[in-house]
């Protein structure tokens, strides 16, 4: 079989066979299709997308392209559940919703990914604690897992490894917001990791790769319907990415604000809502209750007990992170040499998130090309919500970077990403829809 047929076939708007998907996962696994073919035929399928059973098959095939993890042998007191977002800026829910989560009864082996376009990646933020190893080897991803309750962790080479290489090609070459390619990359790693339950963070607006209602709709219910066909049960959350989640973005920054929250000192009421959502499904997915607010409220109180916060250390330390880290964050997280506040005058009416995200990829801290190294301490903090007054006293954020001169074109690309008007527009709800299949 040529692999220039199976591009041809995509590009006239054809089915693939399960043949051709095969030999296409093949040749991403071992390395034997080429960079500029893979990014030509994700183009095709960019463009023409896949059937439901096209899609199907990817996921299959890409999550039996490596190891498939087993839990059941390990004898856990509690369900296997996760939690994947498909990307936003300032989205650092991962590293809140994972110990709470453990904390309310679930086990979470959380494989997450780098950054993907203008989103951030959690990969990329676990690796702003010192000594964390976010790619461990099996056997300490089990032993973490059940002995702490979480562990979040990278894709490493035996998980899926088709979807490893080709989630860092669609990054680069604008294929990324594609419902078949995003269903089957999230799928093939859960399937892989041997989860009993999902639950989905699909992100609308303008910092998602989904900017209207419809599409997130249409990708919630992709993920939902192929995730059913391979056994395993999924809810999924559309959630509001109009604006910054939370109040960071930025690698370093946005571990500091995920201890400040954990250690319950400052839980911004946005990003509140939506860990607590998430993790209120992890536990109905994962049968510990069957009411919606007392899971919630089991989740909330892991927080305000410090338990969640407990279970974060714990695994930090597992995974060869400072043991009081949690305690003496601000002094482990890298700073950058440029810090400056940024003040303007009006009130917040209206964020190009996805620019934000972009200005971030400037100063260092996302990938223009694939294995480009990350500034880890640039970013911004103190981001200013929508409607909020600014002036002399409220900033619009808190800029952080490498040099003066980087310091000044986040300057204008932050004035240019968020309108300012008179008044304040009406609030929006951060979570929109619970669909459950």
């Amino acid at each position: 079989m040529l692999f220039t047929d199976v591009i041809r076939t995509k590009r006239d708007g054809a089915t693939l066979s399960d043949e051709q998907i095969q030999f296409f996962v093949d040749g991403l696994a071992d390395d034997s299709i080429p960079a500029e073919q893979v990014s030509s035929l994700a183009m095709a399928i960019f463009l023409n997308s896949m059937s439901f059973d096209e899609a199907a098959s990817l996921t299959s095939k890409m999550a039996a392209s490596g190891t498939v993890l087993d839990w059941e042998k390990e004898n856990l007191s509690g369900p296997v559940v996760d939690k994947h977002s498909t990307g936003g800026v300032g989205d650092k829910v991962s590293f809140l919703l994972a110990p709470v989560a453990a904390a309310a009864g679930c086990f979470v082996p959380m494989i997450s990914g780098r950054g993907l376009g203008h989103t951030g990646g959690t990969t990329d933020k676990a690796e702003a604690i010192p000594g964390y190893n976010a790619t461990p080897d099996f056997d300490l991803f089990r032993r973490t897992v059940k002995d702490v309750g979480c562990a979040i962790i990278g894709q490493t080479e035996d998980l899926a490894p088709a979807d490893r290489r080709f989630y860092s090609i669609r990054d680069v070459t604008g294929t990324v917001e594609s419902v078949p390619l995003i269903t089957a990359s999230i799928l093939s790693k859960k399937i892989a990791a041997g989860l009993q339950g999902l639950v989905m963070d699909v992100k609308v607006g303008t910092g998602a790769f989904m900017d209207s209602y419809e599409r997130a709709v249409e990708l919630a219910k992709s993920i939902i319907s192929t995730a059913d066909r391979a056994g395993l049960k999924t809810h999924a959350l559309i959630t509001d990415m109009n604006e910054v989640l939370g109040t960071t973005a930025g690698n370093a920054l946005e571990i500091a604000e995920s201890m400040r929250y954990l250690r319950d000192e400052q839980r911004d009421p946005r990003l509140d809502d939506v860990v607590l959502s998430l993790c209120a499904e992890m536990v109905l997915v994962g049968g510990l209750e069957n009411d919606r607010d007392v899971a919630r409220q089991r989740c909330d109180d892991a927080v305000a007990s410090g338990h969640a916060a407990e279970i974060f250390g714990r695994m930090t330390t597992a995974l060869g992170g400072p043991a009081d880290f949690v305690e003496r964050f601000d002094e482990h997280l890298v700073k950058a040499p440029v810090i400056r506040a940024l003040h303007t005058d009006g009130i917040v009416t209206e964020v190009n998130t996805r620019a934000i995200g972009n200005a971030i990829i400037e100063l260092g801290g996302g990938r223009r090309e694939v294995g480009q190294q990350l500034d880890l301490a640039v970013g911004f903090s103190d981001i200013a919500p929508i409607g909020t007054t600014l002036d002399s006293e409220r900033p619009l954020a808190i800029i952080h970077a490498a040099s003066e001169e980087d310091a000044d074109k986040a300057e204008q690309n932050l004035l240019n990403a968020c309108k300012r008007g008179e008044s304040a527009p009406q609030e929006r709800p951060t979570v929109c829809e619970i669909l459950t299949g």
